[in-house]
């Protein structure tokens, strides 16, 4: 009975191995069956943004797998499932793409396709230029575009010149060597061949700016006349006294109207922040002519500021101040106005004729009679000596013949019987023959004092005349008169010294402070 059922378990084992067997041996048969992947295709999306960047996508019949060869440098095939793709960047260029289909049997079909990558040329290119604010000669490029990877620049001043290159977002900056109109040109790089180019003229000038001499050969001194006034510049047909330079302009009032005069427009807005006063040459054919000297907005005339002045001599030139302390700063101011003789109409002749230079802005004006110690952009700068002390002060005695607002004092303290004060004037002193009087008004702690006016020659002291006078009431002001007429005009004097009780010690009491206004020559 056991020997059987043996037998029995035995042969159950061997039909079990022998089913197992079979099962192995049928998977493999199909395995073998099996046939190279086929109908294979490559598609390619490529973008239009100049990237490069293309999608590629393999299908086919039977393929398990795909090796994606880019066929640029890139040596290392992409792998892809069934269904999916491979993205790649390109530059732009024609490439052989090839892709390996493997089949679940390990059999492979390869295919072969050409890649075209082109790059869009840049569009909406838009290039922005502007002459640097702070150098005439500089220009200053920007520029933007769609579809670009860069620009390139040249800006026409140089034979066989190398473009620079610059990226959207940046501003490169070049000084030209000279005055004149160059074409500059800006070119958008797609990447590839294709481009988009635009090309500039740059005008290069020298700007109009104060001060105005005439001198320059490349600034365009483009007056515009109006009214019968005619402006020029020549070459200086009166080459002596002050002003012996090669160019000047020629004002000519012909008939027209009685404003008639010219117009100059400077090519920035007139900088009066910290200098308020204009100084002009002028030759004129005689004295007492006016001359107009008008500053306007180059948008809106009606926003100006004016001053006129007349000259003092006939046919030499002279230097004429225009105070221009009162101008309102926060106005912008282009155009110099220029009007000889307003209200008088001209009529091309001679005496008509005028020259002019030189027009210029100074932080203060020039010290010149009469002194009245009234404006604050004039330095009263008084050197003391030997106990005499000298300062401007609010006027302490408003009253009588003088309510002006300032005056000078003088404290004569403890020194020197001598001790007074000097200041020096911008110019001689115009003295006339025969003619000369000074005056001054004194304000005295009492009657009987001493005041000796002095003129000295600027560099040397022994070439010099004085007057001295005696007050006659205190405690009031009075106008002291020094005549002058016993002077020797051939002479050059330019300082002015003032010394209050020559021959007497001064203590800086009340008894030796003195207050003294208004010095004029008459």
């Amino acid at each position: 009975m056991n020997f059987k059922k043996y037998i029995v378990l035995a042969c159950s084992s061997l039909l079990l191995l022998t089913a197992c067997e079979k099962d192995e041996t049928g998977d493999t048969a199909f395995v073998s069956s099996s046939v190279a992947p086929d109908n294979l295709a490559l598609g390619f999306d490529i973008t239009q943004d100049n990237t490069g960047k293309v999608t590629i996508t393999p299908t086919g019949n039977g393929a398990s797998a795909y090796d994606v060869f880019f066929g640029d440098a890139t040596t290392t095939p992409a792998k892809v499932q069934p269904g999916g793709n491979a993205q790649h960047n390109y530059a732009e260029g024609v490439y052989t793409v090839k892709v390996v289909a493997k089949g679940i049997g390990g059999q492979t079909t390869e295919l072969t396709k050409v890649l075209t990558v082109t790059f869009r040329a840049p569009e909406e290119l838009e290039v922005t230029s502007a002459i640097d604010p702070g150098n005439n000669y500089k220009v200053n490029v920007s520029a933007k575009a769609l579809y670009e990877t860069n620009f390139r620049v040249t800006f026409g001043d140089v034979p066989n010149e190398i473009p620079r290159s610059f990226l959207e977002g940046e501003t490169v900056s070049h000084v030209y060597p000279a005055v004149g109109t160059y074409t500059m040109k800006v070119v958008a790089v797609s990447g590839g061949a294709a481009t988009t180019q635009l090309t500039r003229t740059i005008t290069i000038v020298d700007p109009l700016l104060i001060p105005v001499t005439f001198e320059s050969s490349t600034i365009n001194y483009s007056f515009s006349n109006f009214a019968g006034g005619v402006s020029t510049v020549i070459n200086n047909p009166q080459v002596n006294g002050i002003n012996t330079s090669a160019k000047v302009a020629r004002m000519v009032k012909n008939a027209g109207e009685v404003y008639g005069g010219s117009v100059l427009p400077t090519s920035s807005a007139i900088d009066f922040s910290v200098n308020k006063v204009f100084r002009m040459k002028v030759f004129s054919p005689r004295v007492g002519a006016k001359v107009l000297l008008k500053v306007e907005n180059s948008g809106n005339g009606a926003i100006n500021f004016e001053k006129e002045v007349s000259t003092t001599v006939a046919n030499a030139w002279e230097d004429l101040i225009f105070d221009y302390s009162a101008i309102n700063t926060t106005n912008a101011y282009h155009n110099l106005v220029l009007i000889f003789d307003l209200g008088i109409m001209g009529d091309g002749s001679a005496n008509f004729t005028f020259l002019y230079d030189d027009i210029r802005l100074q932080s203060s004006l020039p010290l010149a009679l009469p002194m009245t110690f009234e404006s604050s952009i004039t330095s009263y700068a008084w050197s003391d000596f030997a106990g005499g002390n000298v300062t401007i002060i609010n006027n302490p005695q408003s009253s009588g013949i003088n309510t002006s607002a300032k005056v000078g004092r003088m404290v004569k303290n403890a020194g020197e019987v001598y001790g007074g004060s000097v200041i020096t004037l911008a110019n001689p002193i115009p003295f006339v023959v025969g003619t000369n009087t000074f005056k001054m008004k004194v304000y005295s702690p009492r009657v009987g004092a001493k005041v000796l006016l002095k003129v000295e020659n600027l560099t040397n002291g022994g070439i010099n005349f004085e007057k001295e006078v005696t007050t006659t009431v205190a405690n009031a002001w009075q106008e002291l008169t020094f005549d002058y007429s016993a002077i020797n005009t051939a002479n050059s004097y330019q300082k002015v010294v003032l010394i209050f009780d020559l021959g007497v010690m001064g203590d800086g009491s009340p008894n030796f402070t003195f207050l003294f206004d208004d010095i004029k020559l008459n």
